[in-house]
């Protein structure tokens, strides 16, 4: 059973930073995408950026291009997304989620291609 873990959220000011963990356990990462999503109040689930098992990055929203990074440490099995730059537009519940076990190198945008999520954690970004 994969199970992940989100931490690192919280309240900070627009232009400031943050950096997200999604730790793994259960599994390792070698076989699975992960991939980070947001939620705001009354919005839907949005994908954001998604890295592969073998560490292709596809960003899938335009407004964060740029501002976000997607990374993984396999020894540690956490990915992290270092938010940069941040606007109050961005506050929104984080969740982490994984793919897998996969047999291509790619990752996908789309929540409903994802088999098992984190609980999420929030991020609030003040003007």
């Amino acid at each position: 059973q994969l199970q992940l873990v989100e931490s690192g959220g919280g309240l900070v000011q627009s232009g400031g930073s943050l950096r997200l963990s999604c730790t793994v356990s259960g599994k390792t990462l070698d076989n699975y995408h992960i991939g980070w999503f947001r939620q705001a109040p009354g919005k839907g689930r949005e994908g954001l950026i998604c890295i592969g098992y073998h560490n292709e990055i596809t960003t899938y929203k335009e407004s964060v291009k740029g501002r976000f990074t997607i990374s993984k440490d396999n020894a540690k099995n956490t990915v992290y997304l270092q938010m940069d730059s941040l606007k109050p537009e961005d506050t929104a519940v984080y969740i982490c989620a994984a793919e897998g076990p996969v047999m291509v190198g790619f990752c996908r945008g789309d929540p409903r291609d994802y088999d098992y999520w984190g609980q999420g954690i929030q991020v609030t970004v003040s003007s």
